[in-house]
């Protein structure tokens, strides 16, 4: 089947049809007039009765809304196990409200009761709201009225008022008015073979609308209720399902066939209960609303069409004799329709005139035919007592039941010699007899599994002499049998059902059951309930009869983000596991909103979950964060592999390269939306293939945006100018063209630069239209998007004046709402924000400096919930508050430290109605707020205060001073430097860099390198180029009486000098590793004859570890600390100098100086130098080692020789030899990780998460590739190690190559082996795994 493409845009004029067509529906039924009749005062005191009289002048025909006669109204006899007052308005009738009153002139009334409402005086159904069998709260005297209007109109004809509680101070006392409607409807009965056919007047239908309308009440738990098809292969089906309505529904998709149109929705459960349900459809082309009841279900047909091609007729009740099934095994619909409505007819109407083909029906009935079954509800504290027959040999016992738990008490029985039991036992059905005969013989037997589903079970038990027979469900193969030899004979002929709570010898394993029982079959006689329920047989507690209040707490599900619905009798539990939600009802999501938020949490650059916007529809996804100092970067991959070639392309019939990202457009528009600036890089390579066809032709090649609309400009230029970025800086290669490809040349060209107009990003499509000639080839290459910033993140508002506040539209939190937010102010009180209703509200208020306050009302009284924190929270730093409320429990979080949890009543309302506007800010009298608040988010949506505030009088748009709450990150010294969105770490006067100043600066140091940095004067200070300057270069005196020193180091070689600082004088300090590995500090500033030594360590640190240095000295106090080991303190002697006297230079690794020395140090430690990984190098506040490697980043020089440096004026530091930077000497990490069993933001990438990745491959790599891949990287290595252990073997017996270079100065006429393999890589990464090789 194909068909054109037509527009699915859900429009306006479709609303207004629907509207329309739902309107011209109902106009002709009563639900259109004014319903506020008072329904029972007419009524003759014959349609009143009730479980029973206290005396004639209680009758229930007095139990009328203000009326005095006989005793004032309606009283049960004080006996009356299950009183109730039961009223027939003679026909159905819409009811919209209820009143009660109590017996006038009395101390008898009732405070609390149910409402039942039935068609025939059976099967009655409780009234619901919010998912709850509802109570409603009567009188508190006995003349004032109470009057509930009904959340939801119902129809019947019967209603029952249940008293659950009366006055304390007299008995029940009972006086009612029902107020609604008359209600007529055309109704069907359908026997399970009767078809109404409904024929359309042209043979096919192409339909782009429907509206389609009715009612049902069936007792079975499978059928068609309607169904149409097509030739094409479009189908409806509208079916019960396990008593789930599910609606199939397929519009066709393309050549390929219709199996990709087909889309399947279920909604409702129990609907096998016998009772009117409504069902409306409404489809304009692709959309559908789906309405059972009350609940719409909003969705969008698969496929590609929006038209619904039926063929001949559309059918009611069942399957056409002609049609093809969609699927085997589908019965006809048995049960009642009324009010059936087809795009405006009256389908029940056109039946009853006889208009339609109901030639199928034997007996086509104009009258629903009632259920015969009598159920019995039990709840935890019920029991029915029934009659059997005694002394029997044969128990012959039938039922059916529901429930949602695991396990119960179903029967219980006493026999003459022992017990019998039957039990549901996690899920099963158990049977166990207790047999005391001459020995006690027990049988257990069971059968079924995850009976506990809801459904109707049935179950079959017949047991005699030696054989015992168990069937569920009428199912042969579920049917256990046991031989095992038994007498059984009957007892005084009581089964117990549904409980037991009688002493006995033997106890049953269950105690109760909460469900529903029917068709009790007991010693082959059918239970007579009706005689129950009069009194007449059996005894019975707590038992509802002929009801089943069955609820389906798991429909609709509340658990959201995919969350697994579990459930019990009373109450239901989410499953969140994998979602990446948690909380009762998985509706917070476990990861930030961006980046930007795990850098504010300290997190270092890598690959996290985000999800933008928290508990809102779309899911978390994986992108991966880069740190800078200054900016932090999200990078989105997706699939095409670099120098992608197309060729034999042409305008007429171009290349489109699609391209899928590591996470859905809705998820990377929603990163592109909140940040501040984004880019993705492409890259057209061509050999005579042209590009845009500049100046002034039509495009060969285009791509196309997020948003599917094809953008005709390359990167380096913007939208609507059609050039490439040689095009925009003038320089492309052929001056008559604006991109370099568009010259046509017979060479390779390329034409590429950054797209920045982050509104069309990312690229989605690229179409390339001119590579069909001989010769010709484009080579195209798309990055990653990258964006940088989160707008989201640090939008905030400055609340100013006390009255000050921000307004915005309604919340719309229903049944699950969260808000969260950050703030900071000094004052001790203050509203955040309340949003109010009739007299439902919710409220966030700092109540005093240490609480934080989460008040609403749902309409069940108010609940606060408030944290108490251990500091003041008025200390203008920013603190985070998460709120949530939701039909399970509401949630109160401070800084992630502090938190209150509230369950939700059992039964109560779940619904939070506001109208009024949201406030942020002082509203409504209230305690204004004074501060900041920032990143407010109220179900996923990011309120945007900033705007609202340029607008405002007393709000500011945003807010300063974030390095007093994010200052602690800025590590080792580093200072924080305000921005107005966030802050930044400056790291210039630390040895360490990165976002944080944690990462470790090191150099890799060959046999000859050396690091020189010249302490300078004042007055050279002064006049020092500051261009040059990375930091403060020296401390302004040059005499020392303190010094700081610290660094890492790792080598495996010795002897070697570490750091040497030398001045005009004879005074030095060197830190120096002797032959032995360890390590020794020699001070000499003058007044010894020999220098002061310290031997640190007497172990071996040449090693190959990293290692780390901390030195301070005080005038004579010298403080040592190794590694991880307790500082040490020494002290210099009496007769020793305490000044450094003329501080010169500073040395790493190897000392060039022409000035005084000591001769005997540099001959014993000079040669061949240090040789290895030195980190963090800082001496007094000056970083000799960082300031030399970003002076060689920005200059890349070759080697150089201290008698050629650079400029000594404007830098102060130079090197010899070839300096890498690597940080292969760093000790562990500063901040050491979280764990991966702690870290919830950080999952290992085998790590199972439910979201499918698959459509994208990184990099372009498939597995089969990646496979191959990892073969040759294992080959290469196992190569390169051999390497790497020949050149070290060689290393070691390379001594023809030192030369004494602290006598001559010459430079190294040769490189070593190992000068060789570092120096031909300059990357740092491979450098730091250069220490791994170092040292095999």
């Amino acid at each position: 089947m194909h068909r054109p493409g037509l527009v699915s845009t859900f429009t306006l004029t479709s609303m207004l049809w629907i509207s329309n067509s739902f309107r011209s529906l109902h106009g002709a039924l009563p639900f259109a007039q004014k319903c506020e009749e008072a329904l029972s005062s007419p009524l003759p005191h014959t349609a009143f009765t009730a479980s029973s009289v206290f005396t004639s002048g209680y009758a229930p025909g007095y139990a009328k809304l203000n009326r005095r006669g006989g005793a004032g109204g309606w009283s049960p006899q004080d006996s009356d196990s299950y009183p109730w007052l039961q009223v027939d308005l003679g026909n159905r009738r819409q009811v919209v409200a209820v009143a009660t009153q109590g017996r006038y002139s009395s101390s008898d009334w009732t405070t609390r009761y149910r409402l039942l409402y039935s068609d025939t005086g059976r099967n009655w159904k409780p009234y619901h709201q919010d998912g709850n069998i509802w109570a409603f709260s009567g009188n508190s005297n006995t003349e004032s009225v109470v009057r509930h209007d009904l959340a939801k109109g119902i129809m019947g004809r019967f209603l029952r008022f249940v008293p659950l509680d009366w006055s304390g101070e007299g008995r029940i006392g009972l006086r009612i008015e029902v107020y609604g409607c008359s209600y007529w409807a055309d109704v069907i009965n359908f026997d399970g073979q009767g078809v109404i056919s409904y024929r359309f007047k042209v043979k096919k239908m192409k339909i782009i609308k429907d509206v389609i309308a009715l009612k049902f009440k069936t007792s079975e738990s499978e059928g068609v209720i309607l169904h149409g098809e097509g030739q094409q292969g479009d189908y409806i089906t509208l079916e019960l399902r396990r008593a789930k309505l599910l609606l199939q529904i397929n519009l066709g998709s393309n050549q390929y066939g219709s199996i990709l149109g087909h889309t399947s929705v279920t909604s409702g459960s129990l609907l096998d209960d016998h009772h009117w349900h409504s069902v409306m459809i409404e489809r304009y082309r692709r959309n559908v609303n789906f309405t059972l009841d009350t609940h719409t279900q909003h969705f969008r047909t698969n496929g590609e069409f929006d038209h619904l091609d039926l063929d001949y007729e559309l059918s009611f009740g069942g399957m056409p004799y002609s049609g093809k099934p969609v699927g085997g095994g589908m019965k006809n619909f048995r049960g009642c329709m009324e009010s059936i409505n087809y795009n405006g007819d009256n389908i029940t109407d056109l039946a009853r005139r006889k208009k339609l083909d109901t030639s199928s029906f034997r007996n086509l009935s104009l009258s629903c035919v009632e259920s015969h079954s009598f159920t019995v509800f039990f709840n935890a504290t019920s029991f029915l007592q029934l009659p059997g027959r005694a002394n029997q040999d044969v128990v012959s016992l039938g039922f059916q039941f529901r429930t949602w738990n695991a396990d119960g008490l179903l029967l219980f029985s006493n026999l003459d010699d022992g017990t019998l039991e039957i039990a549901l036992d996690d899920g099963k059905v158990g049977v166990h007899f207790n047999v005391t005969q001459m020995k006690n013989t027990r049988i257990d037997i069971s059968s079924g599994s995850v009976l506990n589903d809801g459904q109707w079970h049935t179950v079959r038990l017949v047991a005699k002499e030696n054989s015992v027979l168990l069937t569920i469900d009428g199912d042969d193969a579920s049917a256990i049998r046991t031989t095992t030899p038994i007498t059984i004979r009957t007892g005084g002929g009581t089964y117990h059902l549904g409980g037991y709570f009688l002493p006995t010898l033997a106890p049953p394993t269950q105690k109760s059951f909460q469900g529903c029982m029917q068709a009790i079959l007991l010693d082959d006689q059918p239970a007579d309930m009706h005689a129950v329920e009069k009194g007449i047989v059996g005894a019975f507690e707590n038992v509802s009869l002929d009801m089943c209040a069955i609820i389906d707490r798991c429909m609709p599900n509340h658990c959201e983000h995919g969350g697994r619905c579990k459930q019990t009798w009373d109450r239901f539990s989410c499953t969140c596991d994998g979602t990446g939600y948690t909380g009762a009802t998985c509706h917070t999501s476990v990861f930030e909103q961006s980046c930007e938020a795990y850098k504010h949490l300290g997190r270092s650059s890598d690959t996290y979950w985000i999800d933008p916007d928290g508990s809102g529809p779309l899911g978390p996804f994986k992108v991966n964060c880069n740190m800078t100092e200054d900016k932090v970067w999200t990078t989105v991959v997706n699939n095409l592999p670099a120098q992608t070639s197309v060729t034999g392309s042409s305008r007429e019939r171009r290349t489109v390269l699609q391209l899928n990202y590591s996470a859905s457009m809705e998820q990377v528009t929603a990163i592109t939306t909140s940040a501040e600036h984004c880019e993705q890089h492409v890259s057209y390579g061509c050999l005579m293939s042209r590009l845009l066809n500049t100046p002034d032709g039509t495009p060969y090649t285009w791509w196309v945006g997020r948003s599917s609309e094809k953008h005709f400009y390359w990167g380096g230029s913007g939208p609507g100018i059609q050039k490439c970025s040689c095009g925009i800086d003038r320089n492309c290669t052929d001056p008559k063209y604006d991109c370099n490809c568009d010259a046509d040349h017979k060479q390779w060209r390329e034409d590429s630069g950054l797209l920045v107009y982050k509104d069309h990003l990312p690229v989605s499509q690229v179409a390339v239209g001119d590579t069909n000639r001989l010769g010709s080839e484009a080579k195209l290459t798309v990055g990653p998007l990258r964006c940088q910033g989160d707008r989201n993140y640090w939008n905030a508002a400055s609340f100013t004046t006390p009255s000050s506040y921000l307004h915005f539209s309604t919340f719309q939190g229903e049944t699950s709402a969260d808000i969260s937010f950050y703030f900071k102010t000094s004052a001790p009180y203050g509203v955040f924000l309340e949003n109010l209703g009739n007299t439902d509200f919710i409220r966030l208020e700092l109540k005093s400096p240490t609480v934080i306050s989460f008040s609403f009302d749902v309409g069940n009284g108010p609940v606060e919930l408030a944290v108490h924190s251990a500091t003041p929270l008025n200390d203008d730093q920013w603190h985070r508050v998460m709120a949530e409320r939701n039909v399970k429990e509401a949630v109160l979080q401070l800084d992630l430290n502090y938190r209150e949890a509230r369950p939700a009543p059992p039964q109560g309302h779940t619904r939070l109605e506001l109208f009024s506007q949201l406030y942020v800010g002082a509203a409504g009298g209230q305690r204004g707020f004074l501060g900041c608040i920032r990143s407010l988010r109220m179900n996923g949506v990011t309120l945007d205060l900033e705007e609202r505030a340029k607008v405002t009088p007393g709000v500011k748009p945003g807010c300063q001073g974030h390095c007093t709450s994010y200052g602690m990150y800025c590590r080792n010294g580093g200072k924080c430097v305000e921005k107005y969105n966030g802050y930044s770490c400056d790291c210039t006067a630390t040895a360490y860099d990165g976002p944080f100043c944690t990462k470790d600066v090191g150099g890799f140091f060959e046999a000859g390198t050396l690091v020189r940095y010249d302490f300078l004067s004042e007055s050279a200070a002064a006049n020092q180029d500051t261009r040059f300057v990375a930091q403060p270069s020296t401390p302004q005196e040059v005499n020392l009486t303190r010094e700081e020193v610290a660094f890492s180091f790792s080598t495996s070689n010795t002897p070697a000098i570490l750091l040497y600082a030398s001045s005009k004088t004879q005074d030095y300090l060197a830190l120096v590793l002797r032959q032995n590995g360890t390590l020794q500090v020699q001070y000499n500033l003058g007044g010894l004859k020999e220098p002061f030594t310290i031997d640190v360590d007497q172990r071996n640190l040449a090693n190959g570890q990293p290692h780390t240095i901390n030195m301070s000295r005080s005038n004579r106090t010298i403080t040592i600390q190794l590694d991880h080991y307790p500082p040490v303190s020494y002290s210099l002697p009496e007769a020793s100098d305490t000044q450094f006297n003329l501080v010169k230079t500073l040395f790493l690794g190897k000392v060039f100086e022409t000035s005084v020395i000591d001769p005997a140090l540099i001959e014993r430690y000079n040669t061949p130098g240090f040789i290895g990984c030195l980190s963090r190098v800082q001496f007094n506040g000056v970083t000799p080692l960082k300031t030399a490697l970003r002076n060689l980043v920005a200059d890349r020089p070759i080697d150089r020789h201290p008698d050629q440096p650079t400029d000594r004026q404007s830098v102060p530091v130079s090197y010899q030899g070839k300096l890498v930077e690597s940080n292969c000497g760093a000790s562990p990490l500063t901040i050491p990780p979280m764990s991966a069993a702690t870290d919830p933001w950080r999952l290992d990438s085998g790590a199972e998460f439910p979201f499918n990745e698959e459509r994208v491959i990184p990099d372009g790599v498939n597995r089969n590739s990646a496979i191959i891949g990892g073969i040759i990287a294992v080959v290469i290595f196992t190569i390169l190690c051999t390497l790497a252990f020949l050149i070290r073997y060689m290393f070691r017996h390379k001594g023809s190559y030192h030369t004494n270079e602290s006598k001559a100065a010459e430079p190294a006429s040769g490189e070593s082996a190992d000068t060789t393999i570092i120096g031909t890589d300059p990357n740092p990464e491979t450098i730091d795994e250069s220490k791994k090789e170092w040292f095999i």
